[in-house]
């Protein structure tokens, strides 16, 4: 049977560290989780099963692996270092009996985007960022859908544009938008950027370096590797829809409270095929995966164990390539969620009477 691996790793660290150890979670202050998580060794967290290809009826298994740095931690330690754990966890996938391995959240942006990382192991290796970049366009455009936002006469805005998945997410949504406004913080990446969206889709397109300027969309995508609350409730115009790709998410909680009147939702969730057990609860519903792991999935039903989805820029057709794929086995987009609460008929038409009235 064909099998994969995923990594992932804590972002909330009290309660994913709850998740696997439930007295450490409850007894250690989150300054020790950070300063523990630095010796702690990748583990096997579960065996998955049950998902099966709709189009072939192959079924494949699979490895969650956690590499327990916290987000913190990563971002505080030297490459290299944190190479150096995910390769043993890697390392771990390998004996396992794994084909492909996926990076999931901060241990595919770390460095250079998995390269250093496929470079030193035995099998292939992917970000899962295709894929992930496909689904929030899809959700994105399902969004603007059900609050009556025509794209074609919309503005919308790409928070993290300079990014892997902020720019090719860019580049689908200006097919069709009416304008477009990227975001970014390094002005000459920024430009790099809005050129390569104008040699795919022509039309306008602005750019900025303050996120407040989304104030200007009635359509977000927000897909940074800040953390925290980059997004404030005053950058969001009435009606306006948010789709947060980022973990940690870009936009908190509070924010969604101060702004009933705009659809936040969370991007990048898809249905898996067959009736599958990730064996382990890493954060979404039991039948549904973030589409990082859904393109490793993907990947392996397909059979597929190349790398795929590395550095820091994504190609068009490589994402419409996964898309392919990931539709013909059967990976299906969610209904969307905010904060982990589905977005049924009724909470969509209360967002709509508060925006138009």
């Amino acid at each position: 049977m064909d099998s994969f691996a995923f990594i992932i790793h804590p972002l909330d660290p009290k309660r994913d560290v709850t998740r696997k150890y439930p007295l450490l979670g409850k007894v250690l202050p989150e300054p020790a989780i950070h300063f523990f998580s630095r010796f702690w060794p990748p583990l096997r967290l579960s065996h998955i099963t049950g998902a099966r290809s709709e189009a072939t009826g192959k079924e494949i298994e699979g490895w969650l692996i956690a590499v327990p740095y916290t987000v913190q931690r990563m971002l505080a330690l030297p490459p290299r270092e944190v190479y150096r754990k995910i390769v043993a966890a890697g390392h771990l996938a390998e004996q396992l009996g794994a084909k492909i391995l996926g990076l999931g959240a901060y241990t595919s942006i770390v460095g250079d985007g998995g390269v250093t990382i496929a470079r030193e192991l035995a099998i292939p290796v992917t970000s899962g960022d295709s894929y992930t970049a496909a689904v929030a366009v899809r959700a994105t455009r399902e969004a603007a859908r059900l609050m009556d936002i025509e794209l074609a006469q919309a503005t919308v805005a790409v928070v993290g544009a300079t990014g892997a998945i902020g720019g090719v997410v860019a580049q689908q949504l200006a097919l069709t938008a009416g304008r477009m406004l990227l975001i970014g913080r390094r002005r000459a990446r920024l430009e790099a950027a809005g050129r390569q969206v104008r040699a795919v889709a022509g039309g306008d397109v602005l750019l900025s370096t303050e996120v407040g300027d989304i104030r200007e969309a009635e359509v977000v995508i927000t897909v940074t590797s800040a953390g925290g609350n980059l997004v404030r409730p005053e950058y969001l115009r009435c009606g306006a829809v948010v789709c947060d790709v980022s973990r940690p998410r870009d936009v908190s909680r509070q924010v969604a409270q101060a702004r009933d009147d705009v659809l936040i939702f969370d991007g990048g969730l898809v249905r898996v095929p067959g009736v599958v057990d990730f064996g382990f609860d890493y954060g979404p519903p039991p039948e549904l995966t973030f589409g990082c792991v859904a393109e490793t999935m993907a990947l392996t039903f397909e059979g597929y164990f190349e790398d795929f989805s590395l550095g820091k820029n994504l190609q068009l057709a490589q994402v419409e390539m996964i898309d392919a794929w990931a539709t013909k086995h059967g990976f299906r987009l969610a209904a969307l969620r905010s904060f982990e609460h589905e977005l049924d008929e009724q909470v969509i038409q209360q967002l709509k009477t508060r925006a138009y009235g």
